[in-house]
């Protein structure tokens, strides 16, 4: 057993006496042990702190991402929601249009409609005064584009209706044009007098 000490003198400030203090030196080993292991635990400590620190800032920003995603979430959700819906509603416009069926060559039907009195005073044949205000369709349809005058400029009306629907004239008139077009397809255009005219396209067949 090592019995060796380490003496320490200590001379007090304005003091002609000293003071010896003697340390064993397996005291001071195990204070160094004790010291040198302190070190090493508050080395540890320092270390998992910072590690615990920087993983509670990272738990801060997945938050503010797992907030952001759901927020996404939430429109991904709201557009399925309309997709489906737009989908539904094309699903039925191309059954009512019977895009699906086979075309049979039917001949339309044509309602028994009353006949048009009109006055025609100077007798060019066109309907004097004859604004249209009849619903040019016998069957019931959905608007697929209205009027607009920005941006696309539509200057009519788009409605679906079932194949071989009956379009009729929406006022007395005369017929000016019966053709087909690249955009309209097979149209018909009729003047009712008074400089006012409308047209109507995307027609199967023509039968004036």
């Amino acid at each position: 057993m090592d019995e060796r000490k380490l003496s320490v003198i200590v001379v007090p400030h304005g003091d002609l006496e000293t003071k010896t203090l003697e340390i064993p030196y397996r005291t001071l080993k195990v204070l160094l042990a004790m010291a040198f292991v302190a070190f090493i635990a508050l080395g540890l400590m320092v270390g998992f702190w910072f590690n615990i620190a920087s993983k509670a800032a990272r738990a801060a920003e997945l938050e503010d991402q797992l907030t952001k995603l759901e927020a996404e979430r939430a429109k991904v959700d709201s557009l399925a929601h309309v997709l489906a819906e737009v989908e539904t509603q094309y699903e039925n416009v191309r059954k009512m249009l019977g895009a699906d069926a086979p075309s049979v060559g039917k001949q339309p039907l044509l309602p028994d409609l009353p006949k048009a009195v009109f006055r025609d005073d100077d007798g060019d044949g066109v309907a004097d005064l004859a604004a249209p205000d009849a619903w040019p369709l016998t069957e019931r349809g959905f608007v697929t584009r209205g009027l607009t005058k920005v941006k696309t400029p539509h200057a009519g009306l788009d409605i679906a209706v079932p194949q071989n629907s009956y379009i009729r004239a929406s006022g007395p008139g005369l017929v000016k044009v019966a053709g087909e077009d690249s955009v309209y397809g097979k149209y018909i255009i009729i003047d009712h007098g008074g400089g006012l005219e409308t047209l109507y396209g995307h027609a199967a067949r023509l039968l004036v």
